[in-house]
């Protein structure tokens, strides 16, 4: 006998976190994807010193919970793995397309995604499938996924403010590493890409963030 693997449907429920409140003074709209090991509530903290009247923050919470260090106190979170990508990729924009409906967004204000080590991954695959606009993308630390085109990107307008944010100490960043990123990068999005490097590692700053809502 040999092992089937079959499929069902059913509803579940995940939660996400803001940050502040939308007000007629709300400039930007930021939606920040976590990187590995981190829950949305403890991300948010690197965004806590954003002048609290223009910036509104969305931090969508991976679905993979568990627990970090076996030490069964401190509760992580993943995107994805390598077991069943696609239907996990699809469960994961069908969550993305129900938090951005329930948020309802004012057209006036700036949209900045925002992507941290494998939350890129999914702020890149998400804007890709959804064709949502932003008018800043930023990708701190993290890498570009393989199957993504220029044309997948064709949608974004003229003038968006792209990106790239990395440590000159980041052991996951090496510099061979670190040329194939940015060669991914120019494939899909050309020459107007902005790099800022920062002295440290594989880490959120909360500096280079303030720097970025300037």
């Amino acid at each position: 006998m040999e092992n089937q693997i079959k499929n069902v449907t059913y509803k579940t429920t995940n939660t996400y976190e803001t940050l502040n409140k939308i007000t007629s003074q709300t400039k930007r709209v930021w939606v920040v994807f976590h990187g590995i090991g981190f829950l949305s509530r403890f991300f948010l903290k690197y965004f806590n010193e954003l002048p609290k009247n223009e910036n509104y923050i969305i931090a969508p919470q991976a679905p993979s919970k568990y627990y970090l260090k076996n030490e069964y106190k401190h509760v992580g979170a993943s995107w994805l793995t390598k077991e069943n990508t696609a239907l996990e990729t699809a469960n994961l924009y069908n969550y993305l397309d129900a938090v951005m409906a329930h948020e309802n967004l004012p057209t006036n204000s700036e949209i900045v995604f925002f992507g941290f080590s494998q939350g890129i991954s999914i702020a890149l695959r998400y804007l890709a499938y959804s064709k949502l606009n932003c008018s800043k993308l930023i990708l701190y630390a993290g890498g570009v996924p393989t199957e993504l085109k220029k044309s997948d990107f064709t949608h974004l307008k003229k003038g968006i403010e792209i990106v790239s944010v990395f440590g000159n100490k980041d052991q996951y960043l090496t510099p061979d590493k670190l040329i194939e990123e940015n060669n991914k990068l120019k494939i899909l999005f050309g020459d107007t890409i902005q790099y800022l490097s920062f002295d440290g590692g594989h880490e959120v700053k909360k500096e280079i963030i303030n720097k970025l809502a300037e």
